[in-house]
């Protein structure tokens, strides 16, 4: 089959990189794409603005199938434009895609529908939220409503903090739409983890459990990013059954979204924090896969995505389990100077290599002139490996790793520590 994969960065590599690999598969088509993505697939340039002209060119191009890795076009409808031309996509409708696009709104279907997670409150004024602030005080976690790119969540450890960030969303206008509504959330101690799945409507297929670095600097310090690195898998749920996050979080979604009637089909994200204790508490969902986790699930996936993707699509899910290798994944994030503020890009890089001994190169944000690469914003390039451990894992990243360079270049020494 003809099939399109939307997006243009690492996750969006490793997609692409794994449907290549499919007995299924005619030719693949990536919109915009990436260098590292035009080895494996045909990148064909379209306004990613302009989603009505996008279906029309898939339908006339015979696309069989679409995938859909980044957020934004998930919230923009793109599913649901596509269906209308008849055209089959994976990936959650516009209704279905507001657990992600609206914070508000996902913690009002989750309290619905009795998933654990924090107490939390909206604000849209300034004054009542930071009222708010001062009489609960600190720790606390402030979040931007909206899309923010992963950047939009605070874990305020002070007032100071906390009301800072909610002059960043309220007051300048740091994140525009997104952030002018806030979610003022409790504190939650523990280890987070990521937990996804493939969802059809009505079954559901967990994936492979894997745990985020979200924080830019070593020791879990400095800001929100959109992610550092990636383990897959991690010690943070040992002794937790998948089936307790199949149970008490995703079957009570998507059967709350059906009391509403919203049908949920594509990637469900629960990023869960473990208590000291164990108790499970859902912080966000997101409804595509992580990214960086999918640079270490799709390496540890023996399976066909491209396989069940189309099932979950056409309402067969679960004909076909999901195959696992029993190796484990490692990925480290290389990130511009600056990131995740205002970057400087176009410098050189140098040391890339082919795939070698399980461990490879999924490029973020990368650029090609005259046959020379160039980064391109603030995450450019993961190094994902796969070892017998995580540790062995993450030898093969970071010996990979060192060889990379380009001016301002950035990465965590302490992933999976």
């Amino acid at each position: 089959m003809k099939v399109l994969v939307i997006g243009g960065g690492g996750r969006e590599h490793a997609i692409v990189w794994k449907i290549a690999q499919s007995p299924l598969l005619g030719k693949l088509y990536c919109v915009p794409g990436n260098p590292g993505m035009a080895e494996l697939a045909e990148c064909v340039s379209r306004d990613l603005s302009d989603l009505p002209a996008l279906a029309e060119w898939a339908k006339t191009e015979g696309i069989d199938f679409t995938v859909v890795g980044p957020e934004a076009h998930l919230a923009d409808g793109i599913v649901d434009i596509f269906e209308e031309q008849g055209l089959k996509i994976f990936g959650p409708s516009k209704a279905a895609a507001r657990l992600e696009s609206s914070k508000s709104f996902a913690k009002e279907v989750m309290v619905a529908a009795g998933v654990q997670t924090a107490k939390a409150e909206v604000f849209t004024d300034y004054a009542l939220a930071s009222a708010y602030v001062r009489k609960h005080g600190a720790p606390i976690v402030i979040k931007a409503d909206g899309l923010a790119a992963g950047k939009g969540v605070t874990v305020a450890m002070t007032q100071e903090q906390a009301l800072a960030a909610l002059a960043d969303c309220l007051l300048d206008q740091k994140f525009g739409g997104s952030g002018a509504s806030v979610v003022l959330e409790q504190y939650l101690a523990g280890r987070e983890a990521s937990v996804m799945a493939i969802i059809d409507g009505d079954v559901v297929q967990p994936l492979a459990i894997s745990q985020d670095y979200k924080r830019l600097l070593d020791n879990n310090e400095g800001p929100n990013t959109g992610g550092m690195g990636a383990i897959s898998p991690t010690p943070v749920v040992n002794g937790i059954p998948m089936e307790t996050f199949v149970d008490q979080i995703f079957r009570p979604t998507i059967t709350e979204l059906k009391k509403r009637g919203i049908r949920y089909r594509g990637f469900l994200y629960a990023g869960v924090m473990v208590s000291p204790e164990g108790y499970v508490n859902v912080i966000e969902f997101n409804c595509r896969l992580g990214d960086p986790e999918t640079e270490v699930l799709l390496p540890r996936l023996e399976s066909d995505l491209l396989q069940h993707l189309y099932a979950a699509t056409i309402g067969n899910l679960g004909q076909e389990e999901l195959v696992w290798s029993t190796e484990a994944a490692a990925c480290v994030v290389a990130s511009s100077a600056g990131y995740p503020l205002a970057v400087e890009d176009g410098k050189e890089i140098s040391g890339i290599f082919s795939e070698q001994d399980n461990c490879r190169v999924f490029f973020a944000g990368v650029r090609e002139k005259d046959g020379a690469l160039y980064s391109k914003g603030g995450r450019v390039l993961v190094v994902s490996a796969l070892g017998k451990d995580v540790l062995a894992a993450l030898d093969k990243v970071y010996t990979a790793m060192a060889k990379i360079s380009f001016a301002g270049m950035h990465y965590r020494k302490d992933i999976g520590s």
